[in-house]
Parts: structure tokens; sequence; C-alpha cells
């Protein structure tokens, strides 16, 4: 993988990049101007806050306007796909990928671990989802957007939908869980892994292998506000502020200095995002 030299350094990117906080989410609805305001007390200087349905990308779009530091993606998550009918909604998504604020497309995916919603089969369900991910792949790559994905006993059917747009788009699998193995075929064309605080946990086992392993370039993190919040914070509400405790994980896992993390996976974020300066 071919690095941009435009970001060489620390002091270039700032710190941390939190590239997976849901800013919209209702949990941040009393206190989001002090969640904010931690981050970057935190070193936190740059934010993507995924949308999960249409309303939500609405709301997040409202919030980045008067936030320099954050970006939206717009999209239909896999749990919320039963939000979506007919045909309207694509051109609605379209429209709202226009605004500025849009990095990317997401949070979008398959997750079959959730029942399905009420009226869906789960095989109709499935095929449900299916329809509104490729929708929205084929929208990402009308628009030249990378993707967030979402992965949920799903990583299978996937990928094999996914890997077909590898030369239109680039896709981060958030919150990565597997091994670098499985990663490999995704890395090999130029899609991207991202790390949650779930690598800090004393069970991480195979996720912080991954995160030992994987090479510089190849991986973001992210917090995944308000879920997953890392050591010292597991239990509580998850804020993008903690982005650096994962950072220090992954240092630790890595034999790396902090800075270096922070940088590796900052000149990614800024490779893969749409729109940062």
């Amino acid at each position: 993988m071919t690095l941009d030299t435009r970001f060489p350094d620390a002091k270039a990117q700032g710190m941390f990049f939190d590239t997976h906080t849901h800013l919209g989410s209702k949990q941040f609805d009393g206190d989001l101007p002090a969640v904010l305001e931690r981050a970057r007390a935190a070193g936190v200087t740059r934010m993507v806050a995924p949308a999960t349905d249409l309303e939500n990308a609405r709301k997040l779009l409202a919030i980045a306007e008067h936030q320099p530091d954050v970006r939206v993606a717009v999209g239909i998550h896999p749990c919320d796909a039963d939000s979506v009918s007919g045909d309207a909604w694509i051109n609605e998504l379209r429209e709202l990928a226009s605004h500025p604020k849009v990095c990317a497309i997401g949070e979008i995916g398959l997750d079959y671990f959730h029942a399905p919603p009420e009226g869906f089969t789960l095989d109709d369900w499935k095929e449900h989802q299916t329809r509104v991910l490729t929708a929205q792949l084929e929208l990402a790559a009308e628009l030249k957007l990378n993707v967030i994905l979402h992965n949920r006993e799903s990583w299978e059917d996937l990928t094999a939908l996914v890997l077909p747009f590898s030369d239109r788009l680039r896709g981060v699998f958030h919150c990565y869980t597997g091994t670098l193995e499985q990663a490999q075929p995704l890395l090999e064309r130029d899609h991207l892994i991202s790390f949650t605080g779930i690598v800090s946990f004393k069970n991480a086992g195979i996720i912080a292998e991954t995160a030992r392993l994987v090479p510089a370039g190849s991986y973001m993190i992210e917090t995944d506000a308000p879920y997953l919040a890392p050591v010292p914070h597991r239990g509580k509400r998850c804020e993008a502020a903690y982005v650096a405790d994962t950072a220090r994980a992954i240092a630790a896992l890595r034999g790396e200095a902090v800075e270096k993390v922070a940088t590796d996976t900052s000149r990614t974020a800024l490779q893969f995002f749409h729109g940062w300066d």
C-alpha cells in the first residue's frame, strides 16, 4: 500500500482520529458539547460520526455543521433496513450525501445476529438487507465515496457482496474481531479493518493478536461510542475521548510508541475519508 506523504507526522495530523463514534445516539443528547470537549482535551482532533438511518443522518449533519472536527457518514444500518422500502429512499440518501460534511457512506452492512423485525421471515430479512446494502454500495461507487461496513455473523455473505466493488471503492470493516488471515483477502484489495476498545479487554485473544500483526496503513482505530468502552472505562458509556485508550492498548501490543499508532492510523484515515484538509 502506498502511503500519502501529505500527512507525514503526528504534529501535522494532531493526535487521535476516532473513525467511528455515534454522536447522534440518544445517549449523548443530554451532554454532547461536554462529550466533544472531553474528546478534544484527550487529543482527539478528528471524529467521524456514522448514521444509522435517514433521520439520524439529518441529525448528525445538523451537529457537524457547527463542529469543524466532525464529519458524517450517511447510510442505513442493516438493523434499521426495515426503515426503508421501495426506491425513493436511495434518492434521499444521495441528496444527503451531497452535503459538504459527508465523508463516507455508512454505517452499512449485514447483521444476522439480531432477530428479524415484525413482518419479516429470516430469509426475507436477509434478502431485504442485501438489497439495501447493494443499493448503498452502488451509490457509494457512483459518488466516489468509501464505505463503513458492519458485520455480525454475516462475514461470508458480506465479503462476497463487497469484494466485487473493490475497483470502485474501499471499505473499512469496523469493529473487527477476526483473524489477520481472515482479513488478508480484503487488505490485499486495499480495504481496511478497524479496532474498538475490545482490543484492550483481558479476553481479547484473537483480536489482540490481529492488532499486533496487521501492517500499518491497513487498520484504523475507533470507539463505536457509546458502546464498547475500552479499559479502564469498561462497563461505562463510551465516548470519543476513549479512542486514546484504545490507541495505547494497541501500542502496547505492537511494542510501539502511542504517537506512532496515532500517526499511522490518522494518516490512514485521512486517506480513506473524503473531505478532510
